[in-house]
């Protein structure tokens, strides 16, 4: 199995405020950082070397992954600064890479899909990018891939778009060449800008498979809860206490308060009588005595400026977590 990249250096805007205190790969989802989960299916898949792009609070991925030993996969680090985007990362990173061919996988989904059909597909193929695609059933939330009855990929439509399309899930599999034309260093986009430039310049040369697999979105702090319940199983329905998979390590609620299908990072405190539903609360923050909170997402004020929507709860920033 050819190694990966896993895309974990941008910025998680979509997921704000939540990504001011940790980046969105190092967010913990049921328990378990994201980065770790998508690296344990990579190693379930056969990869056995992968490369994590880091730029934005870069700490928090390499303290949830380290070396990638107890995950099977050795890990090395490929540092941007600035960030360099979907395109710019990975031409940075082929010689860690040190392949011809590679996968590249978005840190922020989760999918079950098999990697060996995909690898195959594209070396018969001779394509210079494969991308791994689903039945696009929500056009007006995710923009799309066109792609012709012989699954050649001949462009991309933005969110919105009546176009039929297809919706690509975060994998993909790429020749080394196909990023070598890039300036060394300069941001580039893959989807918005490189990749329809090779299409102009090389017709047929990206192509795409349909794919039987799941897809779960981390993007925004809504997607965030709902995965993380989904995967907690039946403890998402029962009050949170410490152990619960939905609370982090040394998270601590008091025996009056009650917390319910939400999610606490490490080092949290709920105080005395407060009520939680459906909320985020991240590293370090105490809930105060008697707080009513529900979908709000809770970060340390001084981690994150105000927005709009915003309150205040003394030293703590709420942001409401739209549905």
């Amino acid at each position: 199995m050819p190694p990966a990249l896993l895309l974990t250096a941008g910025l998680g805007t979509r997921l704000r405020p939540l990504s001011s205190v940790r980046a969105k790969p190092a967010v913990p989802v049921a328990g378990e950082p994201l980065v770790r989960r998508v690296l344990r299916w990579l190693s379930v898949n056969g990869v056995t070397d992968a490369v994590l792009n880091l730029h934005h609070l870069p700490d928090t991925v390499c303290a949830a992954v380290g070396e990638g030993a107890d995950l099977g996969v050795r890990v090395r680090y490929s540092w941007e600064n600035p960030v360099l985007g979907s395109a710019g990362g990975p031409r940075r990173a082929l010689p860690l890479l040190g392949a011809d061919r590679f996968l590249v996988v978005n840190g922020d989904t989760l999918t079950d899909l098999p990697l060996a059909p995909l690898v195959d597909r594209h070396a018969a193929s001779g394509a210079l990018v494969t991308l791994a695609v689903t039945p696009n059933l929500e056009p007006a939330r995710y923009g799309g891939v066109l792609v012709d009855g012989e699954g050649i990929v001949t462009g991309f439509v933005g969110r919105g778009s009546r176009a039929r399309s297809w919706h690509f899930i975060g994998v993909q599999v790429a020749e080394a060449r196909a990023f070598a034309d890039l300036p060394a260093d300069q941001p580039a986009e893959s989807i918005g800008a490189w990749y329809p430039a090779l299409i102009a310049r090389r017709p047929g040369s990206i192509r795409a498979v349909a794919a039987d697999a799941s897809f779960r979105d981390i993007g925004t702090p809504a997607d965030y809860l709902a995965t993380s319940l989904a995967l907690a199983g039946p403890a998402a329905d029962e009050a949170i206490r410490s152990g619960s998979p939905l609370a982090g390590a040394r998270a601590a609620v008091a025996p009056s308060a009650r917390v319910l299908r939400s999610i606490l990072w490490d080092d949290v405190t709920v105080g005395g009588r407060a009520r939680l539903t459906a909320c985020i609360v991240a590293d370090g923050v105490r809930v105060p005595d008697g707080a009513r909170w529900e979908r709000k997402a809770v970060v340390p004020a001084d981690r994150c400026p105000a927005g709009p929507g915003d309150e205040r709860a003394g030293d703590l920033l709420l942001t409401p977590i739209d549905e």
